[in-house]
């Protein structure tokens, strides 16, 4: 196993515990260590990633670009998985074949969050819809 660090590349040893950012590499995986976080091989050659310092970092209100981008792509893909698993289960050949359906990811106040790119001539409907559902039904969190 192979360590790229910041700084060199090296040698995973058992017991050695390597601090982030750093990237390792064997023939089957690639594993990142992300900053303030640290790797180590244990005996029986697996890898314990710790995570932080122990103190949680705060994410404000205000984010970086790396943020959004990271937090965009998440919720994109949450919506694409929806309609993955909605298409490969359907019976429909409405669904199945000519996907039509549209799946979304709505926030606490019922507006658009990520929309799955298949049919997105429904959102417009399915806004409305979701604000009425959540002014019309009693929903607990």
């Amino acid at each position: 196993m192979e360590v790229i660090s910041t700084l060199a590349s090296i040698s995973l040893r058992t017991c050695q515990v390597i601090h982030g950012p750093a990237i390792i590499i064997d023939k089957n995986s690639t594993i990142l260590v992300e900053p303030d976080c640290k790797a180590e091989m244990t005996k029986k050659g697996d890898i314990t990633i710790m995570i932080g310092k122990g103190k949680p970092r705060h994410i404000g209100k205000e984010l970086d670009a790396i943020q959004l981008s990271i937090f965009s792509h998440r919720f994109m893909s949450i919506a694409e998985q929806m309609g993955r698993i909605l298409q490969r289960t359907a019976i429909s050949t409405n669904i199945k074949e000519r996907l039509d359906f549209s799946c979304a990811l709505f926030g606490p106040d019922g507006r658009l969050v990520s929309n799955a790119p298949h049919i997105p001539s429904h959102l417009g409907a399915m806004l409305d819809g979701v604000q009425y559902q959540m002014w019309a039904i009693e929903i607990n969190e």
